[in-house]
């Protein structure tokens, strides 16, 4: 089994056993999505570029904590749209290497539309 399949079933079992599934609507998993992204942008908000590669044991468990709380629900997300994260993740990288091709936008922050 994979990690993230073993993660899709424990977020799945969890809200299970609380009956939360009732809650867990595709927008509903979404907006929650996305106030835990951003609780993860404000751990990060104020820092300056070398703050931010330097943090300390606390701050990393705090990032720690928003990294899992952003990937239980994408992983609901996915699990309540039947949607295989490993194979959309695989399909979307090939598109990415279309539009950003290592030999154009080496050591380029640039769009794909710009070059």
């Amino acid at each position: 089994m994979s990690d993230l399949e073993e993660i899709k079933l424990n977020a799945r079992h969890f809200a299970d056993q609380r009956d939360w599934n009732q809650f867990h609507s595709p927008k509903n998993l979404v907006m929650a999505l996305g106030v835990e992204a951003a609780e993860l942008s404000e751990i990060f908000q104020w820092l300056t570029e070398e703050q931010s590669e330097q943090l300390s044991e606390e701050v990393r468990a705090r990032v720690a904590d928003e990294i899992a709380d952003v990937q239980v629900y994408l992983v609901r997300l996915a699990d309540r749209l039947e949607i295989d994260i490993a194979s959309s993740v695989t399909a979307k990288m090939k598109k990415n290497e279309a539009k950003y091709p290592a030999d154009l936008v080496r050591g380029s922050s640039k769009k794909y539309s710009e070059y």
